[in-house]
């Protein structure tokens, strides 16, 4: 790692940490969003992140306001788009030349995609575990904004994922057309863990990497 720097943004009312991470000569930046229940130093995505570095791109991980202020419910789609707005635009504003994609884990990504339905700019979407439906709530398909966004989506999903029966996402990608790719990790949950392997959050992160790193690679 030839760099990293840790600070802070800011939307309306609130501050929010950020850390940047940047390999020798990256080709592209993916920022990185968390889910509803933990921060940006959450080992699974410590583990993604630093797997993403070494495939050669740098990353930009930041919390949500609530995160930052210890709260326990998720900020509102609009806070919480405007955070993604705001890192965003830091993000290409540092970076000038190279793509930047949006990334995220469950609400992290779905607040990402909201944000490119919106209009946010971004080469492209990547998907750790797309929360489509509340768990035991298939009826509750979290879609229609998806079909307003026009650039390329990686859904990458566990199969026995409780937020996404395989039936309604495979609808959902087919619909989407070329622009969406969905890869399923065979047997695993929403956090990607499988039952009866022993692998640490850190271990599981870092191995959804090399996927969205073709994909990144494969996309230009």
């Amino acid at each position: 790692m030839s760099s990293s720097e840790h600070f802070t943004l800011r939307v309306d009312d609130a501050d929010f940490s950020c850390t940047y991470e940047q390999p020798d000569t990256p080709t592209a930046t993916v920022i990185i969003a968390h889910g509803a229940g933990a921060g940006m130093d959450h080992p699974f995505l410590l583990g993604f992140s630093n797997a993403v570095n070494n495939a050669g791109f740098a990353t930009l991980r930041f919390n949500f306001p609530y995160m930052e202020q210890g709260r326990r419910f998720p900020d509102r789609p609009p806070k919480a788009i405007a955070a993604w707005r705001e890192v965003m635009a830091h993000a290409q504003e540092r970076t000038r030349e190279g793509p930047v994609w949006a990334c995220g884990k469950s609400f992290g990504g779905r607040m990402a995609s909201m944000a490119a339905a919106e209009g946010m700019d971004a080469a492209g979407l990547i998907f750790l575990g797309y929360p489509l439906h509340p768990p035991g709530k298939p009826e509750k398909v979290r879609d229609e904004h998806l079909v307003h966004i026009h650039m390329p989506m990686l859904f990458l999903q566990g199969s026995n994922d409780a937020f996404a029966r395989k039936e309604l996402l495979n609808r959902v990608v087919a619909k989407l057309g070329d622009r969406a790719t969905l890869q399923y990790v065979p047997d695993a949950d929403h956090s990607f863990a499988v039952k009866g392997a022993k692998r640490s959050p850190l271990e599981i992160g870092a191995s959804l990497a090399p996927a969205a790193a073709s994909f990144i690679a494969r996309s230009g």
